[in-house]
């Protein structure tokens, strides 16, 4: 349970970061690299949930918020980088 709280954690922390750093370097093509690895940070977190969920360390109410906001962030993510391609 520590194991793969201690990743979710590391996920969640991952997302931000990402968008941040990729900000931080003033060029759509880099931000997209970025927006890209933070899109890869939350499906790994969506992932953690769901083995979360499985293994009964979360309650279904609350795995089903948090899976959620990974779909919300997920759409915002996703709107991002089709306006930087576009």
């Amino acid at each position: 349970m520590f194991g793969l709280s201690s990743q979710m954690r590391r996920f969640a922390v991952s997302v931000p970061s990402n968008i941040a750093e990729g900000h931080g370097r003033l060029s759509d093509g880099n931000m997209r690299v970025f927006l890209a690895q933070a899109r890869g940070s939350l499906f790994e977190l969506e992932t953690q949930i769901e083995l979360a969920l499985g293994l009964s360390y979360l309650k279904p109410g609350a795995g089903k918020e948090l899976l959620e906001s990974c779909h919300e962030v997920a759409r915002m993510l996703n709107g991002l980088l089709s306006v930087l391609e576009s």
